[in-house]
């Protein structure tokens, strides 16, 4: 169980042994779970051979092991003692096992050599055999006293009965390997010696603290071998599992009564709750490989533990630690830095007990002030181009609209606009908004769907002096109208019925918009304007129940420019496209670090986005340079592509939004080899100006599932840092802070979250964003992402927070308790990724809830599934237990609740007699795809369908010969039913025909 503080101990006390009966012997696990050579130590004693045979009998005599249970045999050697092959034979016979699980106990082998020397090499097991009777053994052997002949020599070994059969090995620490690869075998080092010698106490509150670091617990889980007094203790087994708990407001007297109470009086030999085993463990032993000619001693052949840390004794002081470790668990580099940790928090204490024990443990860092600057410098290691200026993004395109007039700038379907026209236009939709009173410093909302005019609208704004809210016209009403409430903006830019009506925002639609300003005469009024001002604020998924908007100014964007542009050579030659909606972030990216680069961005029509066969046919038509891609939709194009004959110019692909699995890209690189086509992947956050590091993947990353995103971009700095904002040491796992350039100004309308997350940088000026992500820093300044901290989740390259789901899920006036989590019907298929929603209703239908919820949360928020429950299981803590969750209930025809759309007229037009053959070819592709079984009418979303399932299943459709199948058709009819008689009727003799084949 976990140690307790209490302040009746006091760490300065004699230790008074008690008698303790634990739950089990901590040793029975070991002997199950570890190597043979692990449970073994080895002892060398030299002398003449007839009084080590003499001394050897005597041992056995005074153990009481039985025949059976010891071993003695003698051996001549043909060679002098101080021979190199006299060294390996006895470094072979200390390294020979017992079979821990057998009745040997002890084992003797007495190697005689030419010149009359005699090593006695005895093996015993900790099954039976304590390090406390290793040196008793060694003290008869030398004669140098007569141990007290009341104290056993033999330990007590456990019953048959009471052998704990562990289900699995000890789950390593994944801090251990710091993000490199495993090796193969063991591997030994000697720790940092310490300036002064430390308590054996002192170490294990040292070990104690840096494992609650180093793993983000609030309790340090460690195994223990043996006990800091060096002699056997009754009622304190000599093999223990510790818990020591670390709350929030313990101080360093806390952490040494807790520690005190757990040696000396065997209160934490019971295990931890859910913990049978441990990666990491004390071993206390004598001195080890302290030759003095006559005697040797090894505490085991192989680490008892992945991590075994052996304390050098003297005087009952700790001078130093010896480490052995399972290359497969724990690296050098990372056993080293442990060990600096160890070291450096040692002394610490060992200066804070001498001044009176009262500061709070959150207050320690592991690090000190130079090693924590040299960390943090190793995630800042560039800076921007000296000679950059922060510029406002509409100055830079008005310097290409000078010098590349004619220049493509902005193509939608078969229209385009060059750098003159798009600058024109843009000039005279700003003289239209300030005559209609936008305002320097405002806020103007942009409700429009791709177009040719989106980005000279955008692009207006800024000539207005103003920021644009993005707004998606398939956002529900409601979720439009609260981000217009939240945002206030002077004006809206809409499409003509995309606005919420009731709302007292003023608004104009794109139509009047683009008439008035054809007869804008201008010209705009010049006035100088900061970089600093606002340019957008984009709105992200928040844990409230709400989404928050996140202001991002002028010179963040031009500062992501100049941090790519020599690396990425971006320039006028290359042509973009505009893949995502103008309200997800990594649309900042495309638009203005294309415009601002001088390149062509080609606006991607939104129905072409969900087909990747067509998007393949664009890229080629265009001849696209630099494309942008999340790894969900990437996957599904680079299957298109790949049945291309024509290859594509594509020089540079970025990839974002989520975590990239680098396995799939062998495919692509098969096709275009690293030299010809470069592949980016990027971490970001919409906080910190949409990218943050970049890392070029080549195919050793591939075939290594690399998840390093790397180093951070110039001007932007990367801190990985404990729960207590330390900096933590090279490859240990801790929460992301992001500094530098790329830091939005704040929250809208939310001081409170702007004083949790934007934070003064220790290290650099400026302030830093707290991400909420986990990752690791390696020694070469690369990050390595871990994934989240908290329940936000990110499906397809949206960021999502499950607590706002939820929160929309219990307003629903009869929903009384809600839980969502994100599930993946295959860990390595990004498609399968879903929101599975679990509700307990006081009245009401699933489908109510279903409708509740679509009219507040876009698609890509909406739960895959709905399940009812009575209760939801909870934890003994009173929290979520989602390992009890049930298997979540999907939609069917029986239990309809899909969201309104255009197309519910059509699906009910649908003919009832549609299609047989045709209906049941698509009815196994479905059931194929989705891997469920599906009825006539079945509504795809409700069966857990996506955007990157409808893909596949228009691959199968045409894999087996059926009807092309458009996906607007798939979003518009929804059902199996819908989608037949669609086919039927568009397609009545190819349909028929491939159906009866």
């Amino acid at each position: 169980m976990p140690s307790h503080f209490s302040s009746d101990a006091s760490p300065q006390a004699t230790p008074t042994l008690v008698e303790a009966a634990p739950k089990h012997d901590y040793l029975s696990t070991l002997i199950k779970t570890r190597s043979a050579g692990a449970l073994c130590q080895g002892l060398r004693i030299r002398g003449a051979a007839p009084r080590l045979i003499s001394r050897f009998n005597e041992c056995v005599a005074r153990s009481g092991l039985g025949s059976a249970q010891t071993s003695l045999w003698r051996e001549d050697l043909p060679i002098l003692s101080d021979d190199l092959a006299a060294d390996r034979r006895r470094t072979l016979e200390l390294m020979r096992p017992i079979d821990t699980n057998g009745v040997c106990a002890l084992r003797g082998a007495l190697l005689e050599f030419t010149d009359g020397v005699a090593d006695l090499i005895i093996v015993a097991s900790r099954r039976f055999i304590d390090a406390a009777t290793i040196r008793d053994i060694a003290t008869l052997l030398t004669g140098e006293a007569v141990p007290d002949a009341c104290v056993p020599l033999v330990v007590r070994s456990p019953k048959a009965a009471e052998i704990h059969c562990n289900d699995g090995a000890a789950s390593i620490p994944e801090w251990g390997l710091g993000g490199q690869p495993p090796k193969p075998g063991y591997g030994e080092m000697k720790g940092r010696a310490f300036n002064a010698a430390v308590s054996p106490q002192r170490l294990v509150e040292a070990i104690s603290l840096v494992l609650t670091r180093f793993e983000a617990r609030t309790s340090a889980v460690f195994g223990m071998l043996g006990n800091p007094a060096g002699a056997r203790a009754r009622g304190i087994p000599h093999a223990r599992l510790l818990s020591i708990g670390i709350e929030q407001t313990a101080t360093v007297s806390d952490l040494a009564s807790a520690v005190h109470m757990s040696l000396v009086t065997g209160s934490a030999t019971e295990e931890p709750a859910g913990i049978t085993d441990a990666a990491v463990g004390i071993v206390w032993s004598v001195e080890r490989d302290a030759r003095d000619g006559e005697t040797e001693f090894r505490s085991y052949q192989t680490p008892p533990f992945a991590l075994s840390i052996e304390p050098h004794v003297r005087d009952g002081r700790v001078i130093g630690i010896t480490y052995g470790f399972d290359r497969g668990c724990f690296s050098t580099a990372m056993v080293q830095t442990f060990d600096s940790a160890v070291a450096s928090v040692c002394e610490f204490l060992e200066r804070e007990h001498a001044e009176g024990a009262s500061r709070v443990l959150a207050s320690i860092g592991l690090l000190d002030a130079a090693s924590a600057a040299d960390v943090a410098a190793c995630g800042a290691l560039k800076r921007l181009p000296s000679g950059f200026k922060p510029f406002r993004i509409e100055q830079r395109i008005a310097a290409f609209a000078a010098s590349q007039s004619d220049a493509r700038a902005v193509t939608y379907e078969h229209r385009s606009l060059s750098y003159r026209e798009l600058d024109g236009l843009s000039d005279q939709i700003a003289g239209v908004l300030g005559e209609i009173g936008v305002r320097e410093g405002d806020r103007v909302g942009v409700c429009l769907d791709r177009s040719l005019e989106l980005v000279p609208v955008m692009l207006a704004v800024f000539k207005a002096g103003a920021a644009y809210v993005p707004l998606d016209p398939a956002y529900p009403a409601d979720r439009i109208a609260y981000t217009l409430t939240d945002a206030r903006p002077a004006l809206v830019v809409g499409a003509p019925g995309a606005l919420p009506t009731g709302l007292e925002i003023r608004s104009i639609d794109l139509d009047t918009l683009l008439a008035r300003a054809a007869c804008f005469a201008g010209p705009l009024p010049q006035q100088p304007r900061s970089a600093s001002a606002g340019a957008y604020v984009i709105y992200t998924s928040g844990s409230t129940g709400r989404p928050k908007g996140v202001v991002v100014p002028h010179r963040n964007v031009a500062s992501l420019v100049a941090a790519t542009e020599d690396d990425f050579a971006l320039s006028s030659a290359d042509t973009w496209t505009m893949f995502h909606s103008s309200a997800f972030d990594f649309s900042v990216w495309e638009i203005w670090g294309c415009l601002a680069t001088g390149g062509h961005l080609v606006v991607v029509p939104y129905w072409i986005t969900r087909s990747p066969e067509e998007y393949a046919q664009l890229l080629a038509r265009e001849a696209v340079t630099v494309l942008n891609q999340t790894p969900s939709a990437f996957a599904q194009l680079l299957a298109a592509e790949s049945r291309a004959e024509q290859k594509l110019a594509v020089r540079l692909v970025i990839f974002g939004g989520e975590a990239l699995d680098a396995r799939m890209l062998l495919r692509w690189f098969d096709r275009y080899p690293e030299p010809v086509c470069r592949l980016v992947n990027m971490f970001g956050i919409t906080e910190t100006t949409v990218h943050v590091t970049a890392e070029t993947i080549t195919r050793t990353h591939a075939l290594a599932n690399s998840r390093v995103v790397g180093r951070a971009l110039p001007g932007w700095h990367v801190y990985v840092m404990d729960g207590h904002r330390h900096p933590l040491p090279l490859g240990v796992p801790g929460e992301i802070y992001v500094g530098g350039v790329g830091v939005a100004n704040h929250y809208l309308n939310r001081e409170d979250l702007n004083k949790q997350r934007f934070l003064s940088d220790p290290f650099a000026d400026g302030r830093m964003y707290r991400s909420g992500d986990r990752g690791r820093l390696l020694k070469d300044g690369r990050l390595e992402h871990l994934g989240r901290l908290d329940s936000q989740v990110k499906i397809r390259g949206f960021r999502i927070e499950l607590d706002e789901i939820r929160a929309v899920l219990l307003e629903c006036p009869y929903v009384s308790a809600a839980a969502v989590v994100a599930n993946r019907s295959s860990a390595d298929d990004a498609a399968s990724a879903r929101l599975d929603a679990y509700v307990v209703l006081a009245s009401g239908t699933v489908a109510g809830v279903r409708r509740h919820a679509a009219n507040v949360l876009p698609e890509h928020m909406l739960p895959s599934t709905v399940t009812p429950l009575q209760s939801l299981p909870l934890t003994a803590n009173g929290k979520l237990d989602a390992a009890r969750l049930p298997t979540p209930k999907f939609g069917s025809s029986s239990n309809k609740a899909s969201r309104e759309s255009p197309g519910e007229a059509v699906r009910q037009a649908a003919p009832e007699n549609s299609g047989g053959s045709l209906l049941e070819a698509l009815r196994q592709i479905w059931s194929n795809v989705l891997d469920l079984d599906v009825g006539p009418d079945d509504n795809f979303f409700d069966l857990g369908g996506n955007s990157l399932y409808a893909v596949r299943l228009a691959t199968a459709m045409r894999d087996q010969g059926l009807p092309a199948l458009p996906l607007r058709e798939l979003y518009l009819r929804q059902t199996l039913r819908g989608i037949a008689g669609y086919l039927d009727s568009a397609n009545a003799p190819e349909a028929r025909e491939a159906a009866q084949q």
